[in-house]
């Protein structure tokens, strides 16, 4: 705490309300539910994604969103990310409540401390880490104890102090957020440009070939997917590639953070022996990456097929010829399921790819590899910037509030 400072709580300070469940008896109102997914990650509302439910109407009644409600995630989150996060609800039109994953403050006197001011404290408060410290998890799910919560110190000082500390620090985040949109524009470009080279680069042209998945890839290796369960993380075990682990275009042993205490035989089929495509085909369908020779040994877990293919197939090219939008389009149109998405062998294996001679695929693979490289080195600079403009919005805060 500030010396000098006076200090209340959460909890004096403001009304507790918990959120909406989708509505089950009448009559009902049709309203915007603002959920996790809303929340971004500088810690502001999207509206681009929101989903419009039926809810109770004596329900909603009390639930209506005002503008200066603060909306506390209190379930979600995970390892990397505390559960706690906190927007500010700025909106006066629309009919807008909050999921039952969220909570929301509503201040009770704003003569006493205003909701932005509020808002910058308790974002201050969880970029240090005091949520995590009050979360627990039940399967797998993070929820804050919110009674902890309630109780966190919140410094009430004379409005226009309140007022002239939010102001130096939406004039300090804006000049943030510039140098940060500067960054995310530059590699939106470079992907777009990217995007559109492979579109036109991989439409197929005259005298390209077409033919069947199944028939381009080596005969000694079918079509398959992999362990069906993984099992526990064993010390000195057999490396296992999941989904997750697909985020670049080489996936290396170093990336692995899964192995399995031994494999049946009916997985022996699915042990890689490196230089593989490696293709996710269940939960989120259609990301692509390439074993290298280092995973030669390694399984894959039930979410991916790994792809061995003949030797007048350039394995570069097909990687290039799935991640293009014409591909993304069939993967997409082939992925069934409601609650958990993916691919079925019978149709991954009749999926067709077209591609010229040896040469020319070479060639096309030469300059797709350059363009990635730039928006590779684009997305790290991004990346860089954005975890820095973080640290610095968290040193800002650290300098008004400690």
């Amino acid at each position: 705490m500030k010396e000098g400072w006076e200090y209340s709580t959460i909890g004096d300070l403001c009304d507790k309300m918990n959120g909406l469940w989708k509505g089950k008896t009448g009559p009902f109102v049709n309203v915007g539910v603002i959920r996790n997914a809303n929340f971004t990650k500088s810690f502001t509302l999207s509206f681009d994604n929101i989903e419009y439910l039926d809810v109770e109407a004596k329900q909603y009644k009390t639930r209506k969103l005002q503008k200066g409600d603060l909306i506390v995630e209190k379930s979600g989150g995970s390892e990397k990310q505390p559960v706690g996060r906190t927007v500010l609800f700025n909106r006066e039109d629309g009919e807008y409540s909050f999921s039952n994953f969220t909570s929301v403050l509503r201040i009770k006197d704003r003569n006493v401390i205003t909701p932005e001011f509020l808002y910058k404290y308790i974002l201050f408060v969880y970029l240090r880490g005091d949520t995590r410290k009050m979360q627990k998890a039940t399967t797998g799910i993070h929820n804050i104890e919110f009674d902890k919560y309630l109780s966190i110190p919140v410094p009430v000082l004379p409005l226009p102090e309140q007022q002239s500390i939010v102001e130096y620090l939406d004039s300090a985040f804006a000049k943030i957020d510039a140098m940060k949109a500067n960054a995310e524009k530059a590699l939106n470009e470079a992907k777009a440009l990217f995007q559109a080279s492979l579109k036109e680069m991989l439409e197929p042209k005259e005298g390209w070939e077409e033919k069947t998945l199944k028939d381009i890839v080596d005969d000694n290796c079918p079509i398959s997917y992999g362990i069906v369960q993984q099992g526990n993380h064993i010390e000195g075990g057999v490396p296992v590639v999941r989904p997750v682990d697909l985020n670049k275009k080489y996936v290396t042993v170093g990336d692995l953070k899964c192995t399995t205490e031994s494999i049946s035989s009916s997985y022996k089929r699915t042990i890689l022996r490196g230089d593989e495509i490696l293709l996710g085909v269940r939960g989120t369908t259609g990301i692509v990456s390439i074993a290298t020779k280092e995973l030669k040994g390694c399984n894959v877990n039930r979410g991916i097929v790994p792809l061995y293919f003949k030797d007048k197939i350039y394995r570069d090219f097909i990687y290039y010829e799935m991640l293009s939008p014409t591909m993304q389009y069939v993967f997409a149109e082939k992925t069934t399921g409601s609650t958990l998405k993916q691919i079925n062998i019978k149709d991954l294996r009749m999926i067709k790819f077209s591609y010229p001679s040896i040469e020319n695929q070479q060639e096309i693979v030469t300059t797709l590899d350059s363009l990635k490289t730039k928006v590779d080195h684009l997305q790290e600079n991004y990346d860089k910037i954005s975890q820095e403009c973080d640290a610095l919005k968290q040193a800002i805060l650290r300098q008004v509030f400690e």
